[in-house]
């Protein structure tokens, strides 16, 4: 399965718009991560146990994305897009979506 952020794909011709896909996940701050985030806010620099919170939870978005656009029987994803918003005061959701095609 091809993912891109443009309209289009290069060498490839679009043939058919199967329309909107999606994934999502929710995920939650561990409290270790919050404690550790807390002590690292004094000193500075990336929190790493946040980045990899995030990663995870846009490969697992992605991956629903995919399992959604399969079942459209697509052979891609254009415009694809994250977003996120806050579900509760120690959860977020990350929601994956785009245009899902068939080309020749």
């Amino acid at each position: 399965m091809l993912f891109t952020t443009t309209e289009n794909i290069a060498g490839k011709n679009i043939t058919e718009t199967l329309g909107l896909v999606r994934g999502s996940t929710v995920q939650s701050k561990h409290i270790g991560r919050d404690i550790m985030a807390g002590l690292k806010t004094i000193v500075g620099g990336e929190l790493r146990g946040y980045t990899e919170l995030l990663e995870d939870a846009r490969e697992q978005a992605l991956l629903r994305l995919e399992e959604n656009a399969k079942n459209l029987g697509a052979d891609a994803v254009v415009n694809v897009r994250f977003t996120t918003s806050t579900i509760a005061t120690n959860a977020s959701e990350i929601l994956a979506f785009g245009t899902a095609v068939r080309f020749e």
